[in-house]
């Protein structure tokens, strides 16, 4: 659990804020997620909502809060905690109903969401390739400086050099795109985690049995932002195509991933001409379901 230290954190103002407060934004898959769970649990918070087109995670104020420069943030009566899968986590600790781990699984859930952690870039290398256009980038080169405000500042008292990540994909973003290698690898890395997905849903409801967990939300997300992007679900995993469906129609779930307004126009635009052109997710990660789906 990723809880930052006092002298983490630049901006001072956060550690007196008494209740809860969340930096989000609205079309960041990890601000979606953590805003199912604290919806599921009936939590009541006071929402900062972060511009990730403006860029206002890069401002000396937001660094100041979390070194990173990532959403979500969560400020729980001055305790400052980043990470959403880690923040899921502390929700579940604190605050029991409804209960989002299975009784006995606890090792497993965190196992679980480590490993759908693991391909949060490969999540974005296919967002960014299939979603948007490369040709209108939303950073530019002298955005990405700013990423050296939080270069080599501490995490939980200890370096840390995850802005150095961020900017890494950004730069190589700018300057490459995304090539039809790196969308075939990742395309293939989650199809090899939606396998293991469709095995379990095989025998029950939810991945870790009938009811609902933290597991669920963690990969409801990667599912809907892929089935935006293209992914063909129905056709290589359909109990994962089922299970999504199901979640998708209840109320205060569904609601956290619907397509912000201009957004959605973006979206439809960029797969319509990759249609046209015979470059979307199916062509060129899985040309043999070309006319199957």
């Amino acid at each position: 659990m990723v809880q930052l230290l006092a002298e983490d954190i630049a901006t001072k103002e956060v550690l007196s804020w008494k209740g809860l407060h969340l930096f989000h934004a609205r079309f960041s898959s990890t601000s979606q997620k953590l805003r199912v769970v604290m919806g599921l649990k009936g939590l009541s918070y006071i929402s900062h909502l972060v511009d990730l087109v403006a860029n206002e995670h890069l401002t000396p104020y937001f660094f100041g809060i979390n070194p990173r420069g990532r959403v979500p943030v969560l400020i729980d009566d001055g305790k400052v905690y980043i990470e959403s899968n880690d923040i899921m986590l502390r929700l579940e600790q604190s605050f029991t109903e409804p209960k989002l781990i299975p009784e006995g699984k606890k090792d497993i859930v965190v196992a679980m969401l480590h490993e759908e952690d693991k391909l949060h870039f490969d999540l974005r290398t296919l967002t960014f390739r299939f979603m948007f256009d490369p040709s209108k980038p939303i950073k530019s080169a002298k955005d990405l400086e700013a990423y050296n405000s939080g270069s080599g500042k501490t995490v939980a008292g200890q370096p840390d050099h995850a802005a150095d990540e961020e900017s890494g994909f950004w730069r190589s973003y700018l300057d490459n795109g995304v090539d039809d290698a790196s969308a075939l690898r990742s395309a293939q890395v989650f199809r090899h985690a939606f396998d293991g997905l469709e095995r379990a849903l095989e025998k029950h409801d939810h991945i870790l049995g009938d009811k609902l967990s933290l597991v669920d939300v963690a990969w409801l997300t990667d599912v809907q932002r892929l089935t935006y992007a293209g992914y063909p679900f129905a056709a290589l995993h359909p109990k994962v195509e089922a299970w999504r469906r199901k979640l998708m129609d209840r109320t205060e779930i569904g609601v956290e991933f619907v397509l912000p307004p201009g957004v959605d126009e973006i979206v439809a635009e960029r797969l319509g001409m990759l249609d046209k052109e015979r470059e979307t997710l199916v062509d060129v990660c899985f040309p043999d379901l070309r006319d199957k789906t």
